[in-house]
């Protein structure tokens, strides 16, 4: 409950927010429209842009398949066994992916599954002549599976553990198992999260740059916005990179579109695991194909993060750390996080106040639309990939040449735009819960204004803008995407340094950059996710 003034000042300030948002989106878009107009299109680019988008579909396909074809049957293991020694540190570690930087990741699965490491060692002392290849479509995938079997088991789980328990008394009265109980039971009970789990891997996989830049391997094995750096970073071509941009753009849309139809979990929830009688979870030996499951997709989880402690260990990390190059990238990276992170914390707030004082007031078709907006603020920013916004940039500087300043707000306003749908879910919850409980009160004090603000408002929600702070600094911390296209001399952050160092095959010094990286990175999630539950716990 606000006051009339309140009213105002929140929507006015919600106005000025979808404003710069929709501007920081539509300047660059716009930028690469008018390159396009004045872009033919030859039937050998018609080839090409057919290529790279049949590659990215089918990889986003394959990647969401073998995710589901996987997450599906652990989560089911694991909810047949809720109470076995580990199983809350393993559900903990499925976590860990979510967080990780995607160059630090790509680094572990080299480790594990390069040419030298460990997989390929352990074929060629059973004999095999072939090493299996990281690079191309099959790593692709490893590395897409890696980080999404953890996110679908994590949104599938929850689901399996919510059943009463007398489905399954009933269950096991009329003996149903195996085939009958999936279909008749679990299926119904994980339907949705695993269509909401396949649509959202499918839109991460099919964004993907990072991982495809890494491992890719070669031109045939190419994502649209791969493709859209390549043309930019290495030859220029404005206008191939812009008509990849727009397949990008309607790609993203039409999955985006497809989310909203099957209606995708809002989160994860909670994967504590409970006691349940299921006649289908029996003990001894015959409990083993579970225990073979879960101890497997375990060490698929675990083994590239231990092998980027491992080999960031026996790196020369003193030396790393007193290369003067090292603390300019860091320093750096640190600058761009947190302005980042306070531009995504500002407009998250402005725009979940707006939406507030929107569904506060009497219904109206003018209320309604700045709600409708503030809430898909975040979810626009989704529409336009990092590196399609970078590459309206791009040409609107010209390459960003010799340039600094401009550069720089370019990522930190990228980085800001990425983070703000996920500060956004931090914050409007905390930010509703704490208007329905303290608004009467301020109102009979007489507490309004900027006093409010001061003294009711901004401390009741510290804890919830820390938490978002700090998550949008981690995310910053650890992308690619946005300092890609500008990475220069002049301007060097760590995942650039890392991903120099990995080009020029000094894995040595890389290997000690992803654990410093990751290790910083991780450590601000943590902080974030604890928080967070602090927060959770606070609102109960």
């Amino acid at each position: 409950m606000l006051t009339r003034a309140e009213h105002r000042a929140a929507r006015a300030s919600g106005l000025a927010a979808l404003l710069a948002v929709g501007l920081a989106l539509a300047i660059p878009v716009s930028v690469l429209l008018l390159h396009g107009a004045a872009t033919g299109l030859t039937s050998t680019q018609a080839d090409y842009l057919l290529r790279i988008t049949r590659f990215t579909l089918m990889q986003a396909g394959l990647s969401t398949a073998l995710s589901l074809l996987v997450a599906i049957p652990l989560a089911r293991a694991l909810a047949r066994r809720p109470a076995f020694f580990g199983r809350r540190w393993l559900v903990s570690l499925f976590a860990v992916p979510l967080g990780l930087p995607p160059l630090v990741a790509a680094l572990g699965l080299i480790e594990v599954w390069g040419r030298n490491g460990v997989v390929n060692k352990g074929l060629g002392f059973l004999g095999a002549e072939t090493p299996f290849s990281i690079y191309g479509l099959g790593g692709i995938l490893l590395a897409h599976v890696f980080f999404n079997l953890p996110l679908a088991v994590r949104f599938i789980l929850p689901a399996l553990e919510r059943l009463p328990s007398e489905y399954w008394k009933t269950a096991a009265n009329l003996g149903m198992g195996g085939f009958s109980l999936f279909r008749l039971i679990e299926w119904p009970a994980m339907r949705r999260s695993a269509a909401g789990a396949a649509g959202l891997v499918f839109m991460l996989c099919a964004t993907s740059f990072t991982l495809v830049l890494v491992l890719g391997g070669g031109p045939a094995a190419t994502t649209l916005e791969v493709a859209i750096y390549q043309a930019l970073r290495f030859d220029f071509d404005p206008g191939r990179a812009v008509l990849l941009a727009a397949i990008q753009i309607g790609l993203t849309l039409a999955v985006m579109l497809g989310l909203k139809l099957i209606s995708a979990p809002s989160e994860a929830g909670s994967t504590s695991g409970g006691r349940t009688s299921r006649p289908d979870a029996p003990g001894g030996l015959r409990a083993l194909p579970d225990a073979m499951l879960i101890g497997l997709a375990g060490l698929f989880v675990s083994a590239p993060m231990l092998a980027v402690v491992i080999s960031g260990l026996a790196a020369d990390l003193g030396r790393l750390l007193a290369d003067p190059l090292f603390w300019r990238a860091a320093v750096t990276s640190l600058l761009i996080g947190l302005a980042a992170a306070m531009l995504a914390v500002l407009l998250a707030s402005l725009l979940v106040r707006a939406r507030y004082s929107a569904d506060d007031a009497p219904a109206s078709p003018a209320l309604g639309l700045l709600s409708g907006l503030s809430g898909a603020a975040g979810s626009l920013t989704l529409l336009v990939p990092p590196v399609v916004l970078g590459a309206g940039w791009f040409l609107m500087l010209g390459g960003g040449v010799g340039q600094l300043l401009a550069p720089l707000s370019v990522i930190v306003t990228v980085n800001a735009l990425m983070a703000l749908p996920f500060v956004m879910r931090v914050i409007e919850p905390a930010h509703r819960s704490a208007m329905e409980r303290n608004s009467r009160l301020a109102l009979s004090l007489g507490i309004t204004g900027v006093s409010r603000l001061r003294q009711i408002d901004i401390p009741a929600l510290v804890l919830p803008l820390t938490t978002g702070f700090v998550f949008a600094v981690a995310l910053s911390l650890g992308d690619l995407g946005a300092i890609a296209l500008f990475g220069s001399d002049r301007i060097i952050t760590l995942p650039w340094l890392l991903y120099q160092k990995l080009g020029s095959y000094r894995t040595d010094d890389a290997a000690g950059l992803a654990l410093l990286l990751g290790g910083l990175t991780m450590g601000l999630m943590l902080a974030a996710d604890r928080l967070g539950n602090r927060n959770g716990n606070k609102a109960r």
